[in-house]
């Protein structure tokens, strides 16, 4: 996948030699990122991040994903990862997941990228819609999900697992135009 440029920030795909930067962005963000992610761990290492990024390799390879990290323009720094996965090609919809860096949140970043991966989606991909599957409880992420003008749809009762427990979700979707 071509890196994709956004404001201040460039979406491309996870290298090795980014293993270290992506630990350390997850273990500083216990506090926000960890209460949500299943993936999440206080110990999160280097060597689980290269697991992931084969994962991430696998997944375009077989079209079924586009996990790629946020990285800050012109000084390349990691600040997160964004995401279409999920994808069923015969209904051409996806999901849309992401998350931000504790020392990076609340500065449009995270809203930039969802804007530009969704472009992808719609543009590169040929999907017709995308949904934004968060936590009934997660306010962080359903405001970014309000600020890309996706559309709130519902509460989905015991949609997601977290922390062990069938949750809520609360469900938006974007439409291609």
């Amino acid at each position: 996948m071509e890196p994709l440029l956004a404001e201040g920030i460039v979406l491309r795909s996870f290298e090795d030699g980014d293993a270290s930067s992506f630990a350390d962005a997850a273990r500083e963000s216990g506090n926000t990122v960890g209460v949500w992610m299943p993936w999440w761990r206080a110990d999160y290492s280097a060597e689980e991040a290269l697991r992931w990024f084969e994962a991430c390799r696998e997944a375009v390879e077989r079209g079924s994903g586009y996990d790629v990290g946020i990285f800050l323009a012109g000084e390349g720094r990691l600040v997160g990862g964004v995401a279409i996965n999920r994808i069923d090609r015969d209904n051409r919809i996806g999901n849309i997941g992401y998350w931000i860096r504790e020392s990076e949140q609340n500065r449009g970043l995270c809203s930039t990228a969802v804007e530009r991966i969704k472009r992808f989606g719609f543009e590169e991909l040929g999907l017709v819609r995308l949904e934004i599957v968060v936590h009934r409880d997660n306010l962080a992420s359903r405001r970014v999900a309000e600020k890309v003008g996706a559309k709130f749809e519902c509460i989905a009762e015991k949609r997601l697992f977290h922390q062990g427990e069938a949750a809520p979700a609360a469900i938006y979707s974007l439409m291609s135009l």
